[in-house]
């Protein structure tokens, strides 16, 4: 197996993932629902965080936002994607992630210190962020050396 060869597949499965949480808490937000089975008193409370003024950013519901990204994730994430010649789909997916990265520190801001309340669902999607930008900041990194491409 060629060095670092998993890492595509890894982020492939980082990013559905996510786009599974993201889609589970996007149902609850339009359903208006309570099952997520996470306490609904004390500083973890979901039901806290996924109803306050946070749950939505310029009118659209945060959840749909992480969807959203999570669902791109996915696309940049596919094989074709990791094997092109072209800079730009490991460029997009960078700069993707980046940008999910600083909305996640603003989402966990907003918990800590706005909200008083942590959504462990949330804090699913946030890590699930984290592992997502280690791994293409990883791969980016090392598009530069001798590490050999991903071939499928």
């Amino acid at each position: 197996m060629k060095p670092l060869g998993w890492l595509p597949w890894t982020t492939l499965a980082v990013s559905g993932a996510g786009a599974a949480v993201a889609a589970y808490l996007t149902y609850e937000h339009f359903t208006a629902g309570t099952t997520l089975a996470c306490p609904e008193t004390g500083v973890v409370n979901c039901v806290k965080v996924t109803s306050s003024a946070y749950s939505s950013f310029l009118g659209v519901p945060v959840a749909l936002l992480g969807l959203g990204f999570f669902v791109a994730m996915v696309v940049l994430s596919l094989p074709p994607a990791w094997r092109t010649a072209s800079p730009w789909p490991g460029r997009l997916r960078l700069a993707a992630v980046a940008v999910g990265v600083l909305f996640v520190c603003y989402l966990i801001w907003a918990e800590l210190f706005r909200i008083d309340a942590i959504c462990l669902w949330c804090t699913v999607v946030h890590a699930l962020t984290l592992v997502l930008f280690g791994l293409v900041a990883i791969r980016q990194a090392l598009t530069g050396s001798t590490v050999p491409s991903y071939e499928g």
